[in-house]
């Protein structure tokens, strides 16, 4: 059986993709204990001992205002904790998959990006997780690229906008939901198997990897509430200027999976029935 190496796997797309490739791999660690990957000698050791046919990179600070405030931090985790990933794939030959973010774009642009629309990050975080891309194709000729956006999944250990969004609706009569940010939301299941269907193929280079479709902040919340049945709390519109952040956000981070579709591969279904799916799953 093939050994495939997973950092971060402790994460919410973790959660959902470690036992989905366990289906066909031994997947290490096989205790799931986090190895800082930005102590370049531990994770050259760990990833080489393993000796993995491929090397899924999940680890990353992902709090985009944290990243903001601390600089250096975002680009030792995200940037060179992916160069020492990659290494480490280098010394071992193993195949890397990279999971990188809708935020890489200025979010100018009116309508979903493609692969080949030119990133330009307008934050920390997007620069960080950039550059530590630009490494992953600079140190190595196998590797995979997933873009993704506005992620959701955990179950009982959610903690982002699915159960945020619940959990303050059953509490209150309204809620401000910003409407002008738009994205494409995306199961972790879905992404996932998606991975787990294409990494064998070879086809290696960048693909978005999003549940399909885009929408608002609020068309999602508007959702959310269909879909758990919760009548009692009233949605207000606003725009993102009512909750400033430390960082600035794209407008348009939606993605379209450009190349899945060039290459007549099944896309990922629209991201209402994967949410309903998610929903319905962990919290009803």
């Amino acid at each position: 059986m093939d050994r495939i190496y997973v950092t971060g796997a402790k994460g919410m797309l973790g959660q959902a993709l470690v036992p989905i490739f366990r289906e066909r791999y031994e997947v290490f660690p096989p205790d799931l204990e986090e190895y800082d990957v930005r102590n370049a000698a531990l994770i050259m050791d760990e990833i080489s001992s393993c000796n993995p046919r491929f090397v899924i990179h999940l680890a990353a600070m992902t709090d985009v205002d944290q990243c903001e405030q601390d600089s250096d931090e975002a680009y030792r985790t995200n940037t060179l904790g992916t160069r020492n990933v990659a290494l480490a794939c280098q010394k071992c030959d193993a195949i890397m998959a990279y999971i990188n973010t809708g935020s890489v774009y200025n979010g100018q642009k009116p309508t979903p990006y493609i692969e080949y629309d030119k990133p330009d990050p307008v934050n920390v975080y997007g620069r960080s997780k950039y550059q530590g891309e630009m490494i992953v194709r600079d140190l190595l000729s196998k590797f995979y690229i997933f873009y993704t956006c506005w992620m959701f999944g955990g179950g009982s250990d959610d903690k982002k906008f699915v159960a945020k969004i619940i959990n303050l609706a059953k509490q209150k009569r309204e809620l401000k939901i910003v409407e002008d940010k738009f994205g494409s939301p995306t199961y972790t299941v879905d992404l996932s198997i998606a991975m787990f269907n294409f990494i064998e193929i070879g086809l290696y280079g960048k693909y978005h990897c999003v549940n399909t479709g885009c929408a608002s902040r609020l068309e999602v919340a508007r959702e959310i509430l269909r879909i758990a049945n919760i009548t009692s709390c009233q949605l207000i519109p606003v725009t993102s200027s009512e909750f400033p952040h430390a960082a600035p956000r794209p407008r348009m981070e939606a993605m379209r999976n450009y190349n899945f579709e060039l290459l007549g591969i099944e896309p990922l279904r629209d991201w209402k029935d994967a949410l309903e799916d998610y929903i319905k799953t962990a919290f009803c």
